[in-house]
């Protein structure tokens, strides 16, 4: 006979988790709920304060700022510590937003707000949630996690349409020509779908992309 009891089997350990869910949610929105116009940028967290990647992140993020952008970041190193040194040394808002992670992440030293999830869903809800524009500079599974699911969510009107801008037209040039020779001739997306995508290399055209569809 099917078991009728359901709702027993709802542990009380997996209970209290829910409720620390719904504080990462509060916790975030309380801090956020007031930033303004700001722009979340990822990339990998391995890159050098010496590569170029890192400079322009930081060219990038010093120009939103002094434009009036908050900028977002998972608040680790690499891309992310650059551009929340680029915005803080601009005078703009630099939030780091960091993961708790067993083995690898660290928060960087250069965010003037800063919050702590253990969640990854929630984290990833902030991202989405308070920005205006996505800026995708290289990076690796967690750049292409955070690149898919904003794409994702604008193709399924779940989310206002957004700028997603891929920095970087030799690294990303490869995976876009994939996706039309695969995806768009395949059918498996719109040929309007790519329309979703951006590729900008110049910072100052980054943010004026950005700014032509953002009322500051």
């Amino acid at each position: 006979m099917e078991r009728q009891f359901l709702i027993d089997e709802f542990k009380m350990e997996e209970s209290w988790r829910l409720f620390r869910i719904l504080g990462e949610f509060v916790d975030g929105v309380d801090l956020l709920h007031n930033i303004g116009p700001a722009v979340s940028i990822f990339g990998s967290a391995r890159v050098k304060p010496d590569d170029t990647i890192y400079r322009k992140t930081e060219e990038i993020a010093a120009l939103f700022a002094r434009n009036n952008f908050a900028v977002i970041t998972g608040g680790g190193g690499g891309v992310m510590e650059a551009a929340n040194k680029g915005a803080a040394e601009a005078g703009g808002i630099s939030i780091g937003m960091n993961i708790l992670l067993p083995m690898e992440q660290k928060p960087n030293n250069y965010s003037n707000v800063k919050i702590e999830f253990k969640y990854f869903f929630v984290r990833k809800f902030m991202f989405i949630k308070y920005a205006t524009a996505y800026i995708i500079m290289p990076g690796g599974f967690g750049t292409l996690d955070e690149l898919f699911e904003a794409v994702t969510l604008i193709q399924t009107h779940r989310i206002k349409p957004l700028p997603v801008i891929l920095v970087g037209s030799d690294y990303w040039n490869d995976l876009l020509q994939w996706i039309k020779s695969h995806l768009a001739a395949g059918r498996m997306i719109s040929p309007e779908d790519l329309d979703i995508l951006q590729v900008i290399d110049d910072p100052k055209e980054i943010v004026k992309a950005v700014k032509r569809v953002v009322i500051l």
